[in-house]
């Protein structure tokens, strides 16, 4: 959570898409996930704008 208020994303919407991923991905796409690319792809998911 302390990584979703860094990167200013809504930490439900990242756990819901994360755990509803996580199955379902191949080893190589699991760096994706954490909450630095995951804001990257997901700027609509940013609670607050970037510093």
């Amino acid at each position: 959570m302390g990584s979703c208020r860094r990167y200013r994303i809504d930490p439900a919407k990242y756990l819901k898409d994360v755990l509803t991923r996580l199955p379902h991905l191949k080893q190589r796409d699991i760096p994706s996930l954490t909450p630095r690319e995951w804001a990257k792809a997901h700027p609509e998911a940013r609670t607050l704008p970037p510093e």
